[in-house]
């Protein structure tokens, strides 16, 4: 097979670091004969797959209705003999539906879905997505097929091939790298949160829990790991309530691996997930993790036996569970043995890419016949 990933993100996040994983994947079990990132020049994933020493191919990006663009891609995929392109983010969609459409590209399409939200609300967006050339729409788990479905005419294109981490990336010792950095106790338990600062990620619930564990004695520092649009309402809030010596804003951090074996606890109070890939760090770094209740995040945390999952926008319910495996460590030592072992069973680099390339594959032999 020679793939083309496909992807306008000018940032870093989860879906970026999957297009990463997948490429490295592909490459090292030999699924691909040959295969290239198509992105944004001076994105984030484009310096980061250049240092790997991948395979890009870079645009400037003006707009996702770039006709000069689409024509651009037509001709990246016929130079390249390419076989599929893996369309990875909204623009990204936008250009390769207009490439088939006006410039000719004639390469199947497959479309990798990551996001809860609906796309009905606007015609355009819901005709890219019944648009007939994209032959296949890979989403992360059942809550994106879901909210999908009402604006789809053909189900059967959907599927779930789910999220994906690297074990030997997050195969780490502790290193004291906070206790050294923030000058925090020996004996005081660590919570934390790596997530942006948007509304998704609910850091008011974050912030209300760390009252409620407070309140309760519980000696611990609370660490929220990254950066957004909504850090500076957060800080002040954390300060309102008195909680500004407690939670500690480390900002984004390129540390995040030698930072997790850290924590005791992993507290994800995200209220909308497509599929909590973050909770699958955390198994990695053998943290136990506490989560919301809410889109996918149950499809990676078994309530109970990996972790626990606590009501959203329930602040008390999260201390709850908190306290519970904090002063457990009978319970906390299961939960993250299971949790590993859950995570190898079925999210490693070599699980997920083979179930993403037998996706791929199925499209690419349908399209021969």
């Amino acid at each position: 097979m020679r793939l083309i990933q496909f992807t306008a993100s000018k940032g870093w996040r989860g879906h970026e670091q999957k297009i990463i994983y997948l490429y490295e994947a592909f490459r090292d079990f030999g699924y691909c004969e040959d295969q290239w990132i198509v992105c944004r020049e001076g994105s984030d994933i484009h310096k980061i797959a250049s240092d790997k020493g991948l395979k890009t191919i870079t645009f400037e990006y003006k707009s996702e209705y770039d006709f000069k663009l689409a024509g651009r891609l037509r001709r990246i995929a016929e130079e390249n003999r390419a076989d599929l392109v893996f369309i990875h983010n909204s623009q990204a969609h936008t250009i390769a539906v207009l490439s088939a459409v006006f410039s000719g590209l004639k390469t199947p399409l497959v479309l990798c879905r990551t996001m809860i939200k609906k796309i009905d609300t606007n015609f355009l967006r819901k005709w890219k997505y019944n648009y007939p050339g994209i032959k296949k729409i890979i989403c992360v788990s059942q809550p994106v097929v879901d909210v999908l479905k009402p604006a789809l005419r053909d189900h059967s294109r959907l599927s779930i091939v789910g999220s994906v981490t690297d074990l030997k990336k997050y195969d780490r010792k502790s290193s004291g790298i906070l206790r050294r950095e923030f000058n925090i106790p020996d004996n005081y338990k660590i919570i934390g949160n790596v997530s942006a600062f948007v509304p998704v990620k609910d850091h008011v619930t974050w912030v209300n829990a760390v009252g409620e564990l407070k309140k309760r004695g519980l000696k611990a520092k609370y660490v929220l790991i990254g950066d957004g649009p909504l850090e500076d309402e957060i800080k002040a809030l954390a300060k309102s309530k008195d909680l500004e010596n407690d939670i500690i804003f480390t900002g984004f951090r390129k540390d995040v691996p030698d930072i997790w074996p850290e924590l005791d606890l992993f507290l994800f109070t995200s209220n909308n997930e497509a599929t909590g890939s973050v909770v699958l760090e955390a198994y990695a770094s053998r943290v136990p993790s506490v989560a919301a209740r809410a889109g996918g995040t149950s499809e990676v945390l078994i309530d109970g036996e990996t972790g626990f999952l606590a009501e959203a926008r329930n602040p008390a319910d999260f201390a709850d569970k908190a306290q519970m495996i904090l002063t457990n460590d009978e319970l906390r030592e299961s939960m993250v043995e299971k949790g590993y072992e859950f995570l190898k069973a079925n999210f490693t680099k070599e699980v997920i890419a083979k179930k993403m390339f037998n996706e791929l594959d199925a499209v690419l032999k349908a399209s021969k016949n």
